[in-house]
């Protein structure tokens, strides 16, 4: 896309950054909340409230210690509470879990010891002290409300899981607990509910509080309401035995539909439930693409339905768009020190009564230590509490413009206007608002752009590296522009600031070349135009220049300026395009051609190269004219198409030319032409006739060009056979149309044929061949009697024409002796009689004369070559060969087709031979006068001979040799 074709070779220029951050940027900011950690750091000191433990996070923050206090803050970072006390932290244990309620009125705190409080986050009062939840000596390791005030679920260090159900009777506040799953069926290390936020509330799924459970074999979705009920199991299959277990429930909007997913982990595959409630009121569960990572994961967030957050076990944050799976940003959290739970799951403060799994699991447990609430992500560390938010798009940009990073931050901002952005932040209102919003933002960092390019500029050195400057950050701000469609912006403020300095403006200028080219700049100011062509011009880049005008309205440019320019330059293509469009003049152009092309093809005299180029040019520009299209590119407007069409019809019939010479033979136009290239011309030609309409003006026209075409060719000695023959292929053509309506007097096709037969000369005959074959091969055959025409072929010679004409007549034996008097083609006569003889669709008949026909010139067939010929007579004429040999008079001759269909080195199969031995005999007889020194070799080879018999031949002909 040419989008993001040019941002990616302009990041290429900049220093290396890491691959995400050089197109998404920063994308999540993690700060340091100074007053919690102040605050935590004082109570440790003076109240021994210990160290850290736990956060929960709402619109209040709660943070658990070691000696069981809570620590209430609110979002301006101050203390509201601190709810517990050292003494009840003495008998309880260490805070190892807290939750807060959807309405952020109630804090559940669970303790390393097993005990559960609540809290009147409104109060500070203790509402409940639960002590016999769950089996004692274990500790807890989660406790979640669930959207339900009145229920909230824990999870012990014996690996069970409990609901707890909330009560006020007579007002005394009671709980009951109810086991969920016992971790004698296997631990359960993590738990979450589905909590939806107030807009979801009513979704149907929401009123059967589900909730998801994590042990270390499986998944299990439960119902909570109405009644109990298991939804779906999922084991993991092999993994790390130290991986952490992880879920995490969001709503995302799936095609026209907002359902939860389940997100789950152990180790490095993230798994996707989607899950969908039917009208029955069953609940399916659909897997999703997993996501598959090359790290361990210890903590899993959605920060919205398109963006999670993932920790990996060496406290490395990722950044992950779910759809694409594109990692945007990865940041090092080391620094936060992350408070981890090993102590909690390893129940040391029970006594350490938890299974050898459950403990090395914990090592790398940091549930407690991770909350996430509004879009933000709080972890606690030993001594501090940090929180990661996504920035806004705003912040974005102004991130990498702190850096100096302007290319990048212009990638972004792009990226946010086009809607091709991850984990936006910020940019709301229709699409129309957001990108307007978003270019306002790009305008003012192309101005600050412009501004440090010029003030940034190396004002010493080699012109060279000024160049190299200017072409890394010029075509920028030119690229940017035409984006944003901001040409008032490109050509007034940024061209000003760019005319400053010549390089940049010439940098400047080159810029604009793609997107004329591709005709994507539109309303280019008269001003630009003149300096970019006087560019062009000093930087002698020619084609360039001609590339751009023949894309550019020039109607605001001095015409006769620029047509001059163009002559001069040999700029042909825009010379045109310059009077056409410029001017809707479709004549001169033709004018000024013919008038260099003509003279030395008058005179007979070979074209220059440059004259060659004009005339291929003015041959292209009349075919464009007469089709309704523009040179060299476009299409003619549709009102003024009949004009220009009979313009130029009439311009190239004229008589004569402007200013004709004394001498000026008629039809000065067409001559020329047809000099030129007769055959182009023609075709040109033939192409209008297809386009015109059969009415009376263009029958005229026709009619009016083919008699001129006659009278300037036939009536002249100028032309060769070729160029004749090329104008009566046309006419033949034109004539065997159905809708003909053409004359042409039929004499005049008897002179051509007289012409081109003519026996007294015997210069150009293979051309002159090629022609007539031409004209009867397009038509030209019903002008001709056939009689007449087959008697002048045969005394010119002319024997493929011969052939053409015995094959309209079924003739096909008469063809044999058109290859044998041809002596370019004797030796393909076999493959002729081959395919006559073989190929189905000739009648018996046909293929008798055929065959009666090479009986007859057999010895002339075998003296064309006798290997082809013995290949032949022994498929074709095997029963014949005893009868050949007896006729054949000249004995080398007989050697060599005995030797060609005998020995089997010469390819012929002797299977399909049925000789008698004593033709055998005959050969080597043979052999031993012409190839003596051949034979105890051959016969190693031969297979039909008799052995006393060929002995006797053997020494008859060595009594010979010794006799002679």
């Amino acid at each position: 896309m040419i989008i993001f074709q040019f941002i990616f070779l302009t990041l290429q220029r900049k220093k290396k950054l890491h691959d995400s951050f050089s197109v998404h940027g920063s994308v999540i900011r993690v700060s340091l909340l100074k007053g919690i950690s102040a605050q935590i750091a004082s109570a440790a000191a003076k109240v021994d409230a210990g160290l850290p433990t736990a956060i929960a996070a709402s619109s209040l923050i709660a943070v658990g210690t070691s000696h069981g206090l809570a620590l209430i803050f609110d979002p301006n970072q101050a203390l509201r509470l601190c709810l517990g006390s050292t003494a009840v932290g003495a008998q309880y244990g260490a805070i190892s879990a807290l939750s807060i309620n959807n309405d952020c009125s109630r804090l559940l705190c669970g303790f390393a010891k097993g005990q559960i409080t609540m809290w009147d986050l409104a109060s500070g009062k203790l509402l409940r002290s639960i002590t016999d939840a769950h089996p004692p000596g274990t500790a807890i390791l989660h406790i979640k409300f669930t959207d339900d005030p009145t229920l909230a679920i824990c999870n012990d260090s014996g690996g069970s899981v409990f609901e707890l159900s909330f009560k006020r009777v007579m007002g005394v506040r009671t709980c009951e607990s109810r086991c969920l799953f016992s971790g004698s069926k296997g631990e359960v290390c993590c738990i979450e509910p589905l909590h939806a936020k107030a807009e979801l509330r009513d979704h149907p799924i929401t009123q059967y509080s589900l909730l998801a459970m994590a042990s270390l074999t499986k998944i299990l979705v439960i119902g909570l309401k109405p009644s109990l009920k298991v939804w779906m199991t999922f084991p993991y299959g092999r993994m790390d035995p130290s991986s952490v277990p992880l879920l995490a429930w969001h709503f995302v909007a799936v095609q026209t539909s907002v359902n939860p997913v389940l997100a789950f982990c152990r180790g490095d595959v993230v798994h996707f439930l989607l899950v969908k409630r039917d009208e029955s009121g069953a609940i399916h569960v659909t897997k999703q693409k997993q996501l598959h990572l090359h790290y361990d994961l210890i903590n899993f967030t959605w920060i919205n339905s398109r963006t999670v957050v993932l920790l990996d076990s060496v406290e490395k944050l990722h950044v992950i768009d779910r759809q694409t799976q594109e990692e945007l940003e990865t940041v090092e959290i080391s620094e936060v020190q992350l408070v981890y739970n090993s102590s909690h799951f390893k129940s040391l403060a029970t006594g350490g009564n938890v299974s050898q799994a459950l403990a090395l699991v914990g090592e790398k447990a940091c549930y407690q230590s991770i909350s996430n609430c509004g879009g933000q992500i709080f972890y606690l560390g030993t001594k501090s509490v940090h929180v990661m938010t996504l920035r806004s798009w705003r912040e974005r940009i102004d991130h990498l413009l702190k850096q100096e990073c302007l290319n990048e931050a212009l990638a972004l901002a792009w990226s946010f206007h086009e809607g091709k952005a991850k984990a936006v932040v910020g940019l709301s209102g229709d699409e129309h608002k957001r990108k307007a919003v978003v270019a306002d933002r790009m305008v003012e960092i192309l101005i600050h752009y412009a501004d440090r390019t010029m003030k940034k500029c190396p004002d010493q050195g080699k012109i060279q590296v000024m160049e190299q400057y200017f072409q890394d950050m010029v075509p920028v701000i030119v690229d940017y522009c035409l984006l944003l469609q901001r040409m008032d912006l490109l050509f007034s403020q940024m061209y000003d600031k760019m005319r400053e300095n010549s390089v940049a403006k010439g940098v400047f200028l080159e810029c604009l070349e793609p997107y004329i080219l591709s005709d994507k700049l539109v309303g280019i100011t008269a001003q630009i135009m003149k300096d970019l062509l006087l560019h062009f011009q000093d930087k002698n880049l020619m084609a360039n220049m001609e590339a751009c005008i023949v894309h550019m309205d020039v109607t605001s440019l001095d015409i006769q300026q620029v047509v001059l320019m163009c002559w001069e330059n040999h700029l042909y293509d825009a010379m045109i395009y310059v009077y056409n469009s410029g001017m809707n003049d479709f004549i001169t152009p033709m004018e000024k051609l013919f008038k260099v092309i003509a003279p030395p093809l008058a005179a007979g005299k070979s074209l220059s190269d440059e004259q060659v180029i004009m005339g291929n040019k003015l041959l292209v520009y009349i075919s464009c004219s007469l089709a309704g299209r523009a040179y060299p590119l476009g299409n003619i407007p549709e009102d003024l198409v009949p004009l220009v069409k009979n313009q130029v019809f009439e311009f190239l019939i004229r008589l004569h030319s402007a200013e004709a010479p004394v001498d000026e033979e008629v039809y000065p136009y067409v001559r020329t032409l047809l000099h030129f290239d007769t055959r182009e011309f023609l075709n040109v030609l033939a192409l209008t006739f297809e386009d015109f309409k059969n009415d009376k003006q263009a029958v005229e026209y026709q009619q009016r060009i083919v008699d001129i075409l006659l009278k300037v060719m036939v009536e002249n000695s100028d032309f060769t056979p070729s160029q004749v023959g090329c104008l009566f292929t046309f006419l033949a053509r034109q004539l065997a149309k159905p809708n003909n309506t053409l004359f042409v007097n039929r004499t005049l096709f008897d002179q051509v044929l007289e012409f081109l037969c003519s026996p007294d000369d015997d210069s150009r005959h293979s051309e002159r061949q090629q022609v007539l074959l031409e004209l009867l091969q397009a038509g030209g055959i019903v002008q001709f009697e056939e009689s007449k025409l087959i008697q002048m072929a045969e005394k010119a010679e002319f024997y493929q024409i011969c052939e053409f004409m015995y094959e309209r007549e079924h003739c096909y034996d008469k063809i044999i002796d058109c290859y044998l008097r041809d002596p370019l083609r004797k030796e393909e006569v076999f493959g002729y009689i081959h395919n006559i003889l073989s190929i189905p669709g000739y009648s018996a008949e046909e293929k008798q004369s055929v065959w009666q026909k090479a009986m007859k010139h057999i010895e002339e067939l075998l003296s064309v070559s006798p290997s082809k010929a013995a290949d032949m007579i022994s498929v074709h004429f095997s029963d014949q060969i005893e009868q050949i040999i007896q006729t054949l008079q000249d004995q080398h001759l007989l050697f060599q087709f005995l030797k060609s269909l005998l020995d089997p080195r010469e390819g012929i199969n002797q299977d399909l031979l049925q000789l008698s031995p004593s033709v055998t005999e005959q050969f080597i007889e043979l052999l031993c006068q012409y190839e003596p020194d051949q034979v105890l070799e051959t016969l190693q080879f031969l297979e039909v001979y008799r052995l006393e018999e060929t002995i006797q031949v053997r020494q008859n002909c060595l009594d010979v040799r010794h006799n002679w």
